[in-house]
């Protein structure tokens, strides 16, 4: 198709042709073309003797994979966690969900799975978004998930920029949940300045997202809860003090939450949920609420750096335990009285203390893991000190892996979509395959699939299912990575493709060490730019006998333990260095 918003419409057409549900909305653009309208046919026709479902879900991920610099989504985790601070704030029936920047329709399909389920009466679900193509979309995921009445009269998603021209003025929601965007200049300050949602203080042409806050709070049921994505900035910018301060005194503004880094877009930044909750019928207004919770999960990582690093169980936890008044560890309640000073700084970091005796046990948890990762790094650093080059010049023959495979000593298989609403996230449990989508392969999210659904995908051929040994390739030209599977089986992902080898001819080991080396990644490019794929059989390895090979191979084992532990150390010595650095702060070393 070519065109963004035409294959976008296309796709959400799928869906909602997919779904049964039949829309009443004016008739779709998309489709208006022969071309698109036979391509639409022939979609339905192959989707309907396949999986409904999974071929809408895999039709729009391609899509937003092919756009992922001009659309941000909230990821599913994220979304989990704001629908769990919600339900613990709100523990009354919920009958109306807002999500005012609703994008793709993440946040209120997950309202819908909370509380759109069973006997009770479908929640009503309201949603606006300036791109007319993502809330199509939102539509058509929403009837596909099968939370909508017939004819989807239970929902309600309007295309328009909703703080210019609300599109739910009269909402009314129990809860509103919102990721909105950030850092807009253009987002109607001039001709707002006498809006009625400004009830704290018109936003300074440079905050936005106070905008998007007192448009939450405007678009409120009495007891209704808001949780908000907003940037760290927001909880300590000055030119925001006056609304903050004015959302303190009120009572309104119940919780500030910071997030560790890699939670969502953009990664490198820890962003915060706020969450706000509106008096109820009964509450008198002076009787605003004295304290402020606080809370810090930026502990809360895995070993991965980048994206996924985030311990999503753990944080969870500690949220939902802080605002049921559980359990307050990495948290605080701070009178309001004393945040009203010239700053009106909510940041967590600058209100919670960490205690000498949380200090000294990080210590001892890192010490020790230090020391057992510098022994492994000094196990494999003596073998590979030993290490000479060859004192000869001779050359020595290559095989491509192409050739290997058509002379039967590996198979190549390609990785698949994957069905999210199988993939469960956390700790694995028994009988589980992790399931790897992307690179690297080292620390990715904790994914996994059932082991009947592995089966299942196996025998049918719908799923790309590793066994031990095989060596996994991730085959983006940007993103290189090779990796023996120790761990089968493993579910791969379409960006990654698995080599199987004959024992008796190849070496795995031998096998994965030469197709890592950047050489050989640069001759198997197809093209030059980010996007590129390598082609996996033009990657080139030595003709060596196997006795040979499995020397080499053994080599590299000790290479990637080497690179493990060092990727390991590096981490552990940092969280060191940030508790010795915390004891230095609060002036807590032993006196000499």
């Amino acid at each position: 198709m070519g065109e963004r918003d035409a294959t976008g419409l296309l796709v959400a057409e799928v869906g909602l042709r997919l779904s049964g549900a039949e829309f009443a909305g004016p008739p779709d653009e998309s489709v208006a073309d022969p071309r698109r309208a036979d391509l639409l046919k022939r979609t339905l026709e192959l989707a309907v003797k396949d999986d409904p479902p999974g071929s809408f879900r895999l039709l729009l991920e391609r899509w937003l994979r092919a756009h992922v610099r001009q659309i941000t989504t909230t990821p599913t985790r994220l979304a989990e966690l704001m629908l769990k601070i919600a339900a613990v704030s709100h523990p009354d029936p919920v009958r109306t969900v807002l999500d005012p920047a609703c994008g793709t329709g993440t946040l209120l399909m997950a309202a819908g799975r909370q509380w759109g389920r069973g006997d009770e009466p479908r929640v009503r679900l309201l949603g606006q978004d300036n791109d007319h193509v993502l809330v199509r979309l939102a539509t058509a995921r929403l009837a596909m998930e099968g939370l909508t009445d017939s004819g989807l009269s239970n929902i309600s998603l309007a295309a328009g920029d909703t703080l210019r021209a609300d599109a739910h003025p009269t909402a009314q929601a129990d809860v509103v949940l919102c990721n909105p965007p950030s850092n807009e200049r253009d987002w109607g300050h001039s001709e707002l300045a006498t809006d009625p949602r400004w009830v704290y203080g018109q936003p300074p042409r440079t905050e936005p997202e106070l905008a998007w806050v007192q448009h939450a709070a405007a678009s409120l049921a009495p007891g209704g809860v808001a949780v908000l994505v907003l940037p760290p900035a927001v909880a300590a910018r000055r030119a925001g003090r006056r609304i903050r301060a004015g959302l303190l005194r009120s009572g309104l503004l119940h919780a500030v939450i910071a997030l560790p880094p890699g939670a969502a877009p953009p990664y490198g930044v820890g962003l915060h949920l706020w969450v706000l909750r509106a008096k109820s019928s009964g509450e008198r207004p002076a009787e605003p609420r004295a304290e402020l919770t606080l809370v810090d999960t930026s502990d809360n990582r895995t070993p991965a750096v980048e994206r996924g690093g985030v311990d999503w169980p753990a944080v969870t936890a500690q949220v939902t335990d802080v605002l049921r008044g559980t359990d307050m560890s990495g948290a605080v309640t701070v009178p309001v009285v004393d945040l009203l000073d010239e700053q009106v700084d909510l940041t967590p970091a600058r209100h919670i203390p960490r205690t000498r005796a949380a200090t000294m046990v990080d210590l001892r948890r890192y010490w020790s893991r230090f020391d057992a990762h510098l022994s492994e790094l000094r196990g494999a650093a003596d073998v590979l000190s030993e290490v000479r080059p060859a004192d000869h010049d001779q050359t020595v023959p290559l095989i491509s892996v192409g050739e290997l495979e058509r002379a039967g000593a590996l198979q190549i298989r390609s990785g698949q979509g994957v069905p999210e609403d199988l993939v469960r996230r956390g700790e694995r449990r028994e009988g589980e395959a992790r399931v790897l989508t992307a690179s690297p392969l080292s620390g990715q999210p904790q994914l996994w699939l059932p082991s009947s659904a592995v089966a299942k995908g196996d025998e049918e051929d719908f799923l790309t299912v590793t066994a031990s040994q095989d060596v996994i390739v991730s085959v983006l030209a940007r993103a290189f990575d090779v990796q023996v599977d120790t761990d089968a089986p493993s579910v791969l992902g379409p960006q990654l493709s698995a080599l199987r080898v004959t024992p008796a001819v190849l070496d795995p080991w031998f096998l994965a060490g030469c197709l890592r080396a950047p050489a050989n990644v640069q001759q198997a490019g197809t093209h030059a730019s980010t996007t590129s794929r390598i082609d996996v059989r033009r990657l080139q390895v030595p003709r060596l006998t196997l006795e040979e090979q499995r020397r080499y191979g053994e080599i590299y084992r000790r290479v990637v333990v080497f690179e493990r532990e060092l990727r390991e150390l590096r981490m552990v010595g940092a969280e060191l260095s940030r508790s010795l650095g915390d004891l230095l702060a609060v002036g807590q070393l032993p006196r000499g």
